[in-house]
């Protein structure tokens, strides 16, 4: 609600604004909204804005806002009262709803930066004017402004700079000194029979570092608009290969595990270091006690030469939805400058521990003193922003730590998986569109972890769009989701959300997986259809088809006989029935595998049988 707004003075102020020549008709139209109501609030600034707000925080930082908020209120000078209501969403779920239904979201909400983009493109971020642009610049650090830019532009107010990862070590196990290299850790999980829990066997997002470290660079370009225009990727290169050669050393020693979780201090062989970051402090600490240590990534040698490992860095942000109403634009902005400032960043270190992209705060000595924090900021000169990333990346590059796996440790094996790499890069920008359009299932299935798509056809059923995959065997506890263009910008999980939970298969059978979505894709229903896919069907020149179709057969009570009821066939067409829609299998006339062709007698409504054990078909 507007209590007293001055409608007279903002009008004038929005008039003066746009014969400046600053961009404020664009807004006044629809476009860049918060560059028009920065200026109009200083032109406007008069007593009287007051207004209901939605704002969605985490759980845990609820109670904390709501205070800042009102401390907010009691202390600007511009006379803003800002009502919130204040909502418990994660920042995951903050995006994902942002997305649905921009309209219908927060008028204010916390995201993690590698959604920027998406949000951009959504509509559902108020780009920064100059002066607040100039402010986020001027307090936060490098890092973190890069967090909130696409292409010239700033569009959110960054309030940690503490997504990245370090090593936590058991002292009892793990000297100091032993802890600054790769092999230190080695020798010494070798000799106390512990593991080095490390997550580079497929998971990108830490693999990446050891590339930064060799002087190797991935960058995601967009346009102002949030578009992916091109990349700068220089792993599949020799500093690539020293690169992969460090990684192997990890993955190929007994003591490595894949892991991230800090419950591997706790496993029946627990490790004694491991590569995670600030959201495990408390819990390291408590398994630990005295014994917790935490430094930066350690440096590895590869032929006689030593390299720091890198790491991706990233920021906590506030995004302010674009505003119809300049003016409650402008308030927000002040408000949005307000809690990323470094008195509402330490006040959130203090009671979250959130590690601050402040650079006033992060030099205060409670945050210095932090163990976790400390080690992000030893860390810090060799992290690389993490920037906009194209959904597709993460796939892409977790293949490099599945592939180094899987490899002898050669320079040609490491070789061929950095050109692969490589190639799967570029092939984003070279999709059609209907390619990007395309769904397909990716899981735990099928023998695959999340790194391959089962393709999706489209089918002509009347309402949403319906898309099926082909038949898919899926045991009992198998998880995935549907995601649309091979990237994760669209995907749908359990109870039709995007970016919903994993769907987890409750029984083992062959299905197609059916998904239902609707026309802006905010909602897609996926269902599993069990199927006998995997047995047999009869196909030929037959039923109008021509060797095109398979028809289902049915399997019977004694587990072997399959039938096909009720199926009109005319004299001289022929047939033969198959195993899993290919010729694998496949039998005919007199029950000959591979045999002839079986061909009808007599025009007629039959049943057609077949046996599975010996081949015969028969005709009732």
């Amino acid at each position: 609600m507007k209590k007293k707004l001055l409608a007279v003075l903002l009008t004038a102020a929005m008039a003066v604004t746009c014969l400046a020549g600053c961009g404020k008709q664009e807004a006044a139209t629809g476009g860049d909204t918060s560059k028009a109501t920065e200026g109009a609030k200083t032109e406007a600034s008069a007593d009287g804005y007051e207004y209901d707000i939605t704002v969605w925080v985490p759980e845990n930082a609820v109670e904390l806002t709501k205070t800042q908020i009102e401390n907010f209120n009691n202390s600007n000078t511009d006379g803003i009262k800002l009502n919130p209501t204040i909502e418990a969403v994660s920042e995951a779920d903050a995006a994902t709803q942002m997305l649905t239904d921009v309209e219908a979201g927060a008028d204010m909400f916390n995201f993690a930066q590698d959604q920027l983009s998406r949000l951009i493109q959504a509509g559902a971020l108020a780009q920064l004017g100059d002066a607040a642009a100039a402010f986020v610049k001027e307090n936060n650090d490098e890092g973190s402004v890069a967090a909130v830019t696409s292409g010239d532009a700033l569009y959110g107010y960054p309030i940690t700079s503490d997504n990245g990862y370090y090593i936590f070590y058991d002292k009892s196990v793990v000297s100091d000194e032993q802890a600054q290299t790769v092999e230190g850790i080695l020798e010494a999980c070798e000799a106390a029979g512990r593991t080095f829990a490390c997550p580079v066997g497929g998971n990108g997002w830490y693999l990446a570092g050891w590339f930064f470290g060799t002087g190797c660079d991935s960058t995601w370009i967009t346009d102002d608009d949030g578009n992916f225009i091109s990349i700068n990727d220089t792993f599949n290169s020799d500093n690539g290969l020293i690169a992969a050669k460090g990684l192997y050393k990890i993955i190929s020693s007994p003591c490595w595990v894949d892991s991230d979780q800090v419950s591997e201090f706790e496993a029946a062989i627990p490790c004694a270091v491991l590569v995670a970051g600030p959201w495990w402090n408390a819990d390291a600490k408590a398994i630990l006690g005295d014994n917790l240590g935490a430094a930066k990534m350690p440096t590895y040698s590869v032929d006689g030469k030593s390299y720091q490992i890198g790491s991706f860095c990233g920021s906590k942000i506030i995004g302010v939805k674009p505003q119809t109403d300049p003016a409650k634009g402008a308030c927000l902005s002040k408000l949005a400058q307000y809690l990323s400032s470094e008195e509402c960043q330490m006040e959130r270190f203090n009671t979250l521990e959130w590690g601050p992209s402040n650079k006033n705060a992060q030099n205060n000595d409670a945050v210095k003193s932090n163990p976790g924090l400390a080690a992000l900021a030893a860390q810090a000169p060799f992290a690389k922003p993490q920037g906009n990333v194209h959904g597709s990346w993460w796939d892409i590059s977790k293949a490099i730590g599945a592939g180094i796996k899987e490899s002898d440790g050669s320079d040609e094996a490491l070789k061929e998986i950095l050109q692969k790499y490589y190639d799967d890069c570029n092939a984003v920008f070279n999709m059609t569109s209907d390619e990007k359009e395309a769904f397909s299932v990716i899981g735990q299935i099928c023998g695959t972890s999340w790194d391959t798509d089962f393709p999706m056809t489209r089918t002509a059923e009347a309402g949403d769009a319906t898309y099926y995959s082909e038949a898919l065997e899926l045991k009992a506890g198998d998880e995935f989701k549907v995601r649309q263009g091979a990237a994760w910008d669209v995907n749908f999980g359990a109870d039709g959300a995007r970016d919903g939970d994993n769907i987890k298969v409750e029984e083992d059978g062959y299905y197609f997986v059916k998904l239902v979505v609707n026309e802006d894709l905010s909602k897609g229903d996926v269902t599993l259809e069990k199927t006998s896919y995997h047995a047999w069907a009869v196909i030929g020149a037959v039923n109008g088809t021509n060797w095109d179709t398979d028809f289902e057969m049915e399997i019977q009570d004694d587990g072997k006989t399959y039938k096909l009821a009720d199926f009109a066939l005319k004299a001289g067409e022929e047939f033969k029935v198959r195993q899993g829609h290919n010729w694998d299998n496949n039998y005919g006339k007199d029950g000959a595998k591979d045999g002839d062709n079986f061909v009808v007698d007599a025009d007629g409504t039959y049943t057609i049988v077949f046996d599975s054990e010996t081949g015969m078909i028969t005709l009732e």
